[in-house]
């Protein structure tokens, strides 16, 4: 009896280890395969449809010649960077010779000013996008929070959020852009005026959703975890570090995913209008460029614009695990 006993369970055992690879092997297969195969069905659609089309430049550009372009942005990008070196180092040279013939010559240097590269590009967009959404998070937040814990506040504020939010950066950036010349007025900028612009114009467009989020995941904690503030009669700042700010991080979170959403379409827009640096104005003098290769070129930088904007709400959505209590 025992012995029947003993094989039955290894029996079930072994059922047991068996159903759990299967069951590994099927979500491996829906975390990886199934994308494979959506993004190859992607590829092949592209592919035909992209030979099927005429345009006053040539075929629409494939899969293929987009990667081709982006070999040659690359090959660009570095002999763009060894020509900023070899400038570099002729200024070293030039100055090292004035001063060995006079020793109270004061070097100066001189920033290289060739033409930013799609790679310079890239960074230029990320650096004003991530200023833009922090800007809009140090103002979005606070305020949510407040109009949260404040019915009264909420009702004056709320009108002139509705107002504004569904305003069109277009409208926004000639106004910022006035506004900015009109008021940073400096011999030698800091920062430049076409940063301030975008950053600005992605401040203004980005900040509804989270004040909106934040303001309701505030008004919405459970009543049992204010009433435990009161009991314990917990001071303001901290009844808002212990029950609110952790109570609220999912909405806030999602107004923050919305927002960088926002932000970052909101940026390429804008730098395609004011042709501000970045990737939107890559896009726009590619268009007006009008070669054989723009078309090729425009879709890769689509491809890289719809990458990042992926990789920056994977990022918020990982920072939101991380800070979440219940993670």
């Amino acid at each position: 009896m025992n012995s029947l006993t003993s094989i039955a369970s290894n029996r079930l055992i072994e059922q047991g280890r068996k159903a759990a690879v299967m069951l590994k092997i099927t979500e491996l297969s829906k975390l990886i395969l199934l994308p494979f195969i959506g993004i190859a069905i992607f590829l092949v659609m592209w592919t035909v449809t992209a030979n099927s089309i005429e345009t006053s430049l040539g075929k629409f550009p494939g899969p293929v010649a987009v990667v081709e372009q982006f070999e040659n942005l690359y090959s660009e990008h570095v002999a763009e960077r060894e020509k900023a070196q070899a400038f570099y180092q002729r200024q070293d040279e030039r100055n090292a010779a004035r001063t060995a013939n006079d020793p109270n010559y004061v070097a100066k240097i001189r920033g290289y000013t060739g033409k930013e590269t799609f790679w310079d590009q890239i960074i230029t967009s990320l650096i004003t996008v991530m200023s833009g959404f922090l800007l809009a998070a140090i103002i979005a937040i606070p305020l949510g929070i407040w109009m949260g814990l404040s019915r009264s506040l909420q009702a004056a504020i709320n009108p002139i959020i509705q107002i504004f939010k569904p305003v069109s950066p277009l409208a926004w950036l000639p106004l910022v852009t006035m506004v900015v010349s009109a008021v940073y007025v400096s011999p030698d900028p800091i920062v430049s005026k076409s940063f301030i612009n975008s950053m600005l114009t992605v401040t203004l467009c980005s900040v509804w959703p989270m004040i909106i989020n934040t303001a309701i995941g505030v008004s919405s904690i459970d009543s049992d975890l204010i009433n435990v503030s009161k009991v314990l009669r917990l001071s303001a700042i901290t009844h808002v570090q212990k029950i609110v700010l952790p109570a609220s991080i999912p909405m806030i979170f999602t107004g923050m995913r919305l927002s960088l959403g926002v932000a970052w379409m909101v940026l390429i827009a804008a730098e395609m209008l004011a042709q501000n640096p970045g990737l939107g104005k890559f896009v726009w003098d590619e268009f007006q460029n009008g070669s054989s290769d723009s078309l090729a070129r425009i879709m890769a930088a689509v491809v890289v614009i719809g990458f990042i904007g992926f990789l920056l709400d994977r990022g918020i959505l990982a920072l939101q695990h991380w800070v979440s209590w219940d993670k």
